[in-house]
């Protein structure tokens, strides 16, 4: 399955023993999904990570973010922008790669994503139902 990974999923996917997001990041790491990810998007995780996380911490979750990007994440070209269209302008670029891959966007914000949803189709999940929707698969 293809999918979008909203920063808060990520953050807490690698920085938290198990949860919700950890199961999605376990599922990332067996394969079982296929992370769909503009130039923006990574950069994004990676300057929120570096600010939210210790010096001491943030170096492992790197090198851990840096090979999971590498060894199953599927780069997506943005040939068209939806912008603005979120009521959080930094959710726009999140929106674009999405509605470009085609793929739902799994996020624990779901407000911010519903206009959107509503305009423009996108598919949102959160995490929750993401991973009851893997266990059923």
């Amino acid at each position: 399955m293809r999918v979008v990974l909203d920063t808060n999923v990520i953050f807490e996917g690698l920085t938290k023993q198990g949860g919700v997001c950890g199961l999605i990041v376990d599922a990332w790491r067996a394969n079982l999904l296929l992370i769909c990810v503009s130039n923006t998007l990574i950069y994004e995780y990676k300057d929120v990570l570096s600010r939210r996380l210790s010096p001491d911490r943030w170096p492992e979750v790197e090198i851990l973010l840096d090979g999971l990007l590498n060894r199953s994440a599927e780069p997506i070209t943005i040939y068209f922008s939806w912008r603005p269209i979120s009521p959080d302008v930094g959710d726009d670029h999140v929106i674009n790669c999405a509605m470009n891959a085609n793929a739902p966007l799994i996020t624990a914000n779901i407000r911010d994503f519903r206009p959107a949803q509503q305009r423009l189709g996108l598919q949102v999940m959160t995490p929750l139902s993401l991973v009851i929707y893997l266990t059923q698969s």
